[in-house]
């Protein structure tokens, strides 16, 4: 008996020897998170070329997973499960980095941070600390608005500017310290000078006395940023010059072995 082209194409295998139908629904997953977590059928559709039954049976199978949940106003939000997906890559994404993040500290002296962009939101998840007496720790795990940030702006240099401006009108841009930029204007030429220069810089803007400069990791598989923290005392306009280079050159080798473990 034949099947019916619907089924056909659900089980087909892509041109890269995958599931076809798979690839869909992560391909759907991603375009809801990149809209914000939450879509329409005909967004969806809008956006991938596929026809509303394919995105439609999709999202059915998505949605008795958990995966994805549908509301009351009939459009689609991303699921509660994802979120133990989600820590759990950020945990083995964090133990990956540690031992770049190691030489880091050796090679700087200061303390090293690994962090994602989470939503609206910047998330540390690994950290190895300076052997100084006098160093800087942020706990694994917290979580901080993105504008009073050397990590911060690494991420979002590449962002278009008017998502930019999107996101710090949902998350507000609070002062924490005298010199936090609190405007928008403010920080997208702070992001121009990211994209100039290579490198972010946090002086003093979320802790007064703290300087972090800061590489974003190219072709991350998740927006990824990283970083070094010491006292202003002595992360100073000359350590910079020393400092940048390491940064990213380990940023760099982070890249590649992350690229070398989607592969396996």
């Amino acid at each position: 008996m034949p099947t019916s082209s619907a089924s056909t194409t659900d089980t087909a295998k892509s041109n890269g020897g995958g599931v076809q139908s798979l690839e869909r629904a992560f391909d759907l997953l991603e375009r809801m998170a990149d809209a914000g977590g939450e879509v329409g059928l005909s967004e969806l559709s809008a956006s991938s070329g596929l026809p509303l039954p394919t995105i439609h049976r999709l999202m059915r199978t998505l949605v008795a997973c958990g995966y994805v949940r549908q509301q009351s106003n009939r459009r689609y939000a991303l699921g509660p499960r994802l979120i133990r997906l989600g820590e759990s890559a950020s945990r083995l994404l964090g133990t990956w980095a540690r031992p770049y993040l190691a030489r880091l500290v050796e090679e700087t002296g200061e303390t090293a941070n690994m962090a994602l962009l989470d939503g609206d939101e910047i998330v540390y998840v690994a950290q190895v600390p300076s052997k100084h007496s006098m160093r800087m720790f942020t706990e694994v795990g917290r979580r901080v608005l993105p504008h009073s940030t050397g990590v911060g702006k690494a991420l979002l240099a590449s962002f278009p500017p008017e998502e930019v401006r999107a996101l710090l009108s949902r998350t507000g841009m609070p002062a924490a310290t005298e010199k936090t930029i609190t405007t928008p204007d403010g920080f997208l030429a702070a992001l121009e000078d990211v994209r100039r220069t290579g490198y972010a810089v946090d002086d003093n803007e979320q802790e007064v006395g703290v300087r972090c400069l800061a590489v974003s990791v190219p072709d991350s598989p998740t927006a990824a940023a990283i970083s070094i923290s010491g006292p202003a005392g002595r992360v100073t306009e000359a350590a910079t010059e020393k400092i940048i280079p390491v940064l990213q050159q380990v940023a760099h080798e982070l890249s590649e072995a992350l690229a070398t473990q989607n592969q396996t």
